[in-house]
C-alpha cells in the first residue's frame, strides 16, 4: 500500500498528538491499574481503583460541589455575556467596554489570585477596609463557594461577552429594520429576533462552561485550597489532593479517566438536548 504525499505532509502534526496526547493518555490508563504512589514500586490491581470510587465519599461530596458551583456559575456566566453584549451593541465605548472585560482574562490566574486575596481578604483586605463589606470566605462554607464563582466569573466573563458580541454582528440588520417596520418593539425585537439567533451561540457558550466548571481546579488551589470545611473542594481540586498531597497516584489517575469519561458525557448530553431544543424552536 502507497502513503499519499499529503499523509507525509500531515506527519509533523500526527507526531505531536500522540507526543503530547495519546502517549499521555495510556500512560493515565496504565497508572490506574497501579497501586503506586509516585516514589514506591507499582502494584498492578487491575480494577479495583475504579471500585473504590463507589464507596469514596469524598468524591462524592467533591461532585455535589462542583455541582452546585456549576449550577451557580453557568446561569450567571450565560446572562451576563448575553446582557452586556447586547447593552453595549452599537455604543460608541463598546470596544473599550470589551477590552475592559475582556482584560481580566489575559492576567494570569496567579497575579489575579494573589490580587483577590489582598483585596477581598474579611481579616486585612483593602475593600474590607475602605468599605466594611466583608464576605466571610474563610470561615462560611457558603461565602467560600460564593467568592469562587465571583472570582471565576470576573475572569470568563469578558470572553462570553466577546462571543456573544461576535455573533450579534453576524445578524443582518435588515431582520431588525424589517421587524421595526412591521411595528415591533426594542424588547420585542430583543425577545423574538435576537434571542432565538442566538441560541446556537449560548449553546457553544454552555458546553464550554461546563467542561470548564467540572474540570475548574485553579482557583480554588490558589484562594481556598478546598476550605472552609472543604465547601470548595470542587472535583478537580480533590484530584489534584488525592494524586500529590496523599500520593495516591493509581487512585488518581483513574481519577482523572473518571473525570475525563464525566466530562465528555455532559457534554455531549448538553449539546444534543440544547440542540434538538433550538431545532423544535426553529421549526
Amino acid at each position: 500500500m502507497r502513503i499519499k504525499p499529503s499523509w507525509w505532509l500531515a506527519t509533523p502534526v500526527l507526531l505531536i498528538l500522540a507526543a503530547f496526547t495519546f502517549f499521555p493518555l495510556f500512560s493515565v490508563l496504565r497508572y490506574a491499574s497501579w497501586d503506586w504512589s509516585g516514589l514506591s514500586e507499582p502494584t498492578v490491581i487491575g480494577l479495583r481503583n475504579f471500585q473504590r470510587m463507589l464507596s469514596d465519599r469524598e468524591l462524592w461530596r467533591s461532585l455535589r460541589t462542583t455541582f452546585f458551583f456549576a449550577l451557580l456559575i453557568l446561569p450567571s456566566f450565560l446572562w451576563l455575556s448575553r446582557t452586556i453584549a447586547i447593552a453595549i451593541e452599537g455604543l460608541r465605548s463598546e470596544r473599550f467596554v470589551k477590552a475592559l472585560l475582556f482584560l481580566p482574562g489575559l492576567i494570569t490566574v496567579g497575579g489575579s489570585a494573589v490580587a483577590w486575596y489582598l483585596l477581598y481578604n474579611p481579616d486585612y483586605g483593602l475593600i474590607p477596609e475602605l468599605t466594611t463589606l466583608s464576605l466571610p470566605w474563610g470561615s462560611e462554607p457558603w461565602a467560600g463557594l460564593l467568592y469562587i464563582v465571583l472570582f471565576t466569573l470576573w475572569q470568563s466573563t469578558g470572553y462570553g461577552v466577546l462571543v456573544v458580541s461576535a455573533a450579534l454582528k453576524g445578524i443582518p440588520g435588515e431582520i431588525k429594520e424589517a421587524a421595526r417596520v412591521d411595528g415591533a418593539t426594542e424588547t420585542q425585537i430583543r425577545r423574538f429576533v435576537i434571542n432565538p439567533l442566538l441560541r446556537p451561540t449560548l449553546l457553544f457558550l454552555t458546553v464550554i462552561g461546563t467542561v470548564l466548571a467540572i474540570q475548574s481546579y485553579t482557583a480554588v488551589f490558589l484562594l481556598t485550597r478546598g476550605a472552609p470545611f472543604g465547601s470548595t473542594r470542587v472535583v478537580g481540586y480533590y484530584l489534584y489532593e488525592t494524586a500529590f498531597e496523599r500520593f495516591q497516584v493509581g487512585y488518581g489517575a483513574a481519577l482523572t479517566i473518571f473525570i475525563m469519561l464525566l466530562t465528555l458525557a455532559v457534554a455531549v448530553i448538553q449539546a444534543r438536548f440544547l440542540g434538538s431544543h433550538q431545532l423544535r424552536h426553529s421549526s
